[in-house]
């Protein structure tokens, strides 16, 4: 499989399965409203835990703009790839969220808060502080790119040289980062953690015909775009002082 059409499906995989527990949770009617946070953080682990299984044999299964940037900072992937990377992974992203929206029509149409269908698509701070909204998404970021540093030694094991990601940290331990950082840190934004997270899906926000969605909120979009890029550039950097 093509680098870029392995991060492209395994990031729409990792998001059309993390907006689809979003969607569940928050939307009415569905058979999980109201399931809860765990529920939440529970399957959004699940999902890098299922993107990275597809997308790590062939691109590494960066499927997040901070991982191919903090790799790229840390001199272990080649700059040359990352702009390909960072697309694929936010068209993968939208297309995710089209899907999730797809299947969960019905219910956003039984839905009156913009609030409520906003949420599959693109995270919000539960309280408004954009300084300090910044500093959650630049610390969980942070702890995912630091922690998989330090799990792969940011070497390549495997004899095709297939560029280093969270496939080389390994599907579980990938996932059950994701999920520790979620529950511990993520209430306060949503932990994006992710620009193309983000990014792609906000699109799609804003361009789908959906009665009663009221804004998609550009004045906010920054935050979960550049804190997990400055996260990320920061646990590279302490990386380099202090690693292998």
């Amino acid at each position: 499989m093509n680098i870029y059409i392995a991060e492209f499906i395994g990031t729409a995989l990792l998001i059309l399965l993390g907006s689809g527990v979003v969607a569940n949770v928050v939307l009415p009617k569905t058979k999980g409203n109201d399931s809860g946070w765990i529920v939440i953080t529970t399957a959004w682990a699940l999902a890098v835990f299922v993107g990275v299984v597809v997308a790590g044999p062939y691109s590494g299964a960066h499927l997040n703009p901070a991982v191919t940037v903090g790799l790229a900072l840390a001199g272990k992937f080649d700059w040359a790839l990352a702009p390909g990377y960072i697309l694929a992974q936010i068209a993968g992203a939208a297309i995710g969220a089209f899907l999730s929206w797809l299947v969960h029509i019905d219910h956003f149409k039984a839905t009156q808060d913009p609030g409520e269908i906003a949420a599959p698509f693109a995270t919000s701070p539960a309280i408004r502080n954009l300084k300090n909204n910044f500093i959650s998404e630049v610390i969980g970021t942070f702890v995912l790119i630091f922690v998989i540093l330090y799990i792969t030694g940011a070497e390549i094991a495997d004899e095709s040289k297939t560029p280093i990601g969270l496939g080389s940290v390994g599907a579980i331990p990938v996932a059950f980062l994701v999920w520790v950082i979620g529950m511990s840190l993520g209430g306060t934004t949503g932990y994006a953690i992710n620009p193309a997270r983000d990014l792609g899906p906000r699109i799609v926000h804003q361009l789908l015909p959906i009665r009663g969605k009221g804004s998609s909120d550009w004045s906010y979009a920054w935050v979960p775009i550049l804190g997990p890029i400055v996260g990320a550039a920061l646990a590279a950097g302490l990386y380099a002082m202090v690693g292998f």
